[in-house]
């Protein structure tokens, strides 16, 4: 029938549409009605945190360690290095973190890891899209840390990847799923000194031969959930300029401060 009488069809169809006034009323009654929950189960304004949980997270901003992320005393109007990366320059040349891990983001991080939040990963990645804006306006690909498969089998997701892939899709950057695998199921890196670290995820890391050409030349963001000591990025960063990456840097939702880990 629409078809028999042009683009009348269309303009009915606008006719009969509600307006942006009539569509934002509807929302508002339907949210009188079932109030719009936070992700930490209170009741909130919009999707996300509730306001005092919002205000009990320490988000990092500038000045930040270029090397690292973590917080600066002062803002010195040039690029910062902390004394630990002037001290011991990494594989990944830069980093950022949305925030700082203690007991009120690590409740969030540990929903996404070990109890099926995914619907957290977005509320993150747009946390990082923010955060990390420095490191992803100059990248021509986003890549996730990696879980060994059979891992992967236990947990049915990576919460990196979860996080990387709308991270990607916010910023327009290709988004790299396989380019890096775990070739080694290490064990937990949870208790674990620094050097315990390094060696339990020594070589742990590749790019397979048939994703060495999305790698090739590219400037890599890798992604993960929380920096420590920076050893698991730094063997995934190794495997990544092995394979032929021009520049590796790191975006992670927190990092633990440095009074929490030991010095990489």
């Amino acid at each position: 029938m629409w078809a028999e009488h042009g683009d009348s069809g269309g303009r009915w169809k606008a006719a009969l549409s509600p307006g942006p006034r009539l569509a934002a009323l509807g929302r508002g009654l339907l949210e009188l009605v079932l109030p719009p929950r936070s992700f930490d189960g209170e009741a909130a304004l919009s999707p996300g945190l509730a306001v005092e949980a919002w205000n009990r997270v320490s988000f990092l901003d500038d000045p930040v360690c270029d090397g690292c992320g973590a917080a600066q005393p002062f803002d010195t109007g040039a690029v910062q290095l902390c004394p630990l990366c002037q001290a011991r320059p990494r594989a990944f040349v830069r980093a950022r973190a949305a925030c700082v891990y203690d007991e009120h983001s690590r409740d969030l991080i540990l929903k996404l890891k070990h109890a099926d939040r995914t619907d957290l990963s977005g509320l993150f990645a747009r946390w990082l899209s923010r955060a990390a804006a420095p490191l992803l306006d100059e990248a021509d690909a986003v890549v996730p840390v990696p879980m060994h498969p059979g891992r992967l089998l236990r947990r049915r997701y990576n919460q990196a990847a979860e996080i990387a892939r709308p991270l990607a899709r916010l910023s327009g950057t290709r988004y790299l799923a396989d380019a890096l695998v775990r070739q080694r199921d290490t064990v937990s890196q949870g208790g674990k000194s620094a050097v315990g670290r390094r060696r339990n995820v020594a070589a742990a890391f590749a790019v397979p031969e048939s994703r060495r050409h999305q790698v090739i030349g590219r400037k890599i963001v890798l992604v993960d959930d929380v920096l420590t000591t920076g050893a698991t990025a730094e063997g995934c960063a190794r495997a990544l300029k092995a394979a032929g990456a021009a520049q590796v840097t790191l975006a992670v939702v927190a990092r633990v401060t440095e009074r929490q880990a030991r010095p990489i």
